[in-house]
């Protein structure tokens, strides 16, 4: 379920070891695994590009992934493009704006949970029916 390796180009992953705090904001390319903190917006550039939050990783800002995976704590809205995927360790503390939603039983959110998909479409209004015509009635 949460084996998003089949989308992570191996040639481009970044890991953010447990211990290390990143104090503003991030971008990347590819694939981020990320186990440390970042204290700041995580942003990624290209279409294909996932970031992987781990138990013990925790991101303090916002999130404008494609793909995004949490398992750890985030304080901030997350925006995935693609695919939100929330493990059961998830905890969020923001709005989720996602195309396509995996939720785990034990995942947490405490905020809005949008659906971004296709453009909403616009009702059109009900045609109003003419008014009656009146006819005068004849003079004699």
């Amino acid at each position: 379920m949460f084996n998003s390796k089949k989308n992570v180009p191996f040639g481009n992953t970044t890991l953010i070891a447990k211990g290390t705090v990143i104090r503003g904001d991030l971008t990347f390319t590819g694939a981020l695994y990320l186990e440390g903190t970042v204290e700041g917006t995580v942003r990624a550039e290209g279409a294909e590009a996932t970031l992987t939050l781990s138990e013990q990783g925790a991101v303090h800002g916002e999130i404008h992934v494609p793909r995004v995976v949490i398992n750890g704590a985030v304080r901030g809205d997350v925006y995935a493009g693609m695919r939100l995927e929330l493990a059961g360790g998830a905890r969020v503390e923001g709005n989720v704006y996602y195309a396509l939603l995996e939720m785990a039983a034990g995942a947490q959110i405490n905020g809005k949970m949008v659906h971004q998909g296709d453009a909403p479409k616009r009702l059109t209004a009900p045609e109003t029916a003419p008014a009656p015509a009146t006819v005068e009635p004849a003079q004699a």
